[in-house]
């Protein structure tokens, strides 16, 4: 990203890799500082992206937005990375993954990768501890 943008910050919770603390509060400050950007683009977790825009919309930046983790196929089949984009049905592996950060309907985003967590759980669980998990706890559908 140093290569092709003027300016990069990089800010994680703890600070172990850029500054320290919430990218939200970088923007502001740096806009506070009297910066001007033409846009802002936004690689993250859903919710620090859907923040983001927030502000980004309210200051007037063009926000740019990368929907890929919520890929499955890449073919647009499994329809897992449907998102709503300017009120229109975009599937992120065909029309995106990068899309206007402004239009995306974060929240219908985020409760959509919700249908997937049980399911992740279960084969990260799987990939660590082998085949330890047979149901029985009624949340997981794994005793079907």
């Amino acid at each position: 990203m140093k290569e092709v943008s003027g300016n990069l910050y990089v800010t994680t919770d703890d600070g172990s890799y850029g500054r320290s603390g919430m990218v939200t509060q970088t923007i502001t400050d740096l806009v506070q500082d009297g910066k001007h950007y033409d846009v802002c683009v936004a690689i993250g977790p859903m919710i620090m992206m859907k923040f983001v825009c927030k502000l980004t919309k309210e200051l007037e930046i063009p926000t740019i937005v990368s929907l890929n983790p919520i890929m499955v196929d890449g073919t647009g089949m499994c329809g897992a990375c449907r998102v709503t984009v300017g009120g229109k049905v975009k599937f992120a592996c065909v029309d995106g993954p990068e899309f206007d950060g402004h239009l995306v309907n974060f929240d219908e985003a985020m409760q959509r990768q919700l249908i997937y967590k049980t399911a992740e759980g279960r084969a990260f669980l799987k990939a660590k501890e082998g085949d330890t998990h047979h149901g029985g706890c009624g949340n997981c559908g794994g005793d079907k």
